[in-house]
């Protein structure tokens, strides 16, 4: 029994290290930014759970919010475990509890993995920033639910 357990982590740290690679070139877009905006306050910081670099205190404009590109996500507040509201209850489409903005953020870090360099084309044909995009939608359901982070009905 321990050679298969063995076996299944292993699979699962080849399957992670496939998608990291896969979307590294998104990664790189996102490191470079948070980079070039560390000397306007923003930090650096690894999240495991994420499986990204986080740059916290990005400047922004506006309310704030968060950028995932690849394993990094650029986000205007100090924590990543921010309440925020999911795009459905931000555009009176129901009246759902908070979510935490880095379980969010992790849905996108999944999707990013599985897709790679075809997630930004695919999220921008189904609407961008969106309540009606299927990835924003999938990413508030993987936050509300723990589960569901795939923009897709699996059959």
């Amino acid at each position: 029994m321990q050679s298969r357990e063995r076996g299944t982590t292993a699979g699962r740290w080849l399957l992670l290290l496939a998608g990291v690679s896969w979307t590294l070139p998104n990664s790189l877009l996102g490191l470079l930014a948070g980079l070039a905006c560390m000397p306007w306050g923003a930090r650096p910081q690894w999240r495991r759970g994420e499986w990204a670099l986080a740059f916290r205190r990005m400047p922004h404009r506006g309310s704030g919010g968060a950028l995932t590109l690849g394993n990094v996500i650029l986000y205007s507040c100090d924590e990543l475990d921010t309440p925020c509201f999911t795009y459905a209850h931000r555009a009176g489409h129901g009246n759902e509890p908070r979510i935490s903005l880095a379980d969010h953020e992790r849905a996108h870090v999944f999707q990013y993995m599985v897709l790679g360099p075809l997630f930004l084309p695919l999220y921008a044909l189904c609407g961008g920033i969106s309540v009606y995009n299927r990835f924003e939608r999938a990413a508030d359901r993987y936050a509300l639910q723990r589960a569901g982070w795939w923009p897709w009905p699996m059959a």
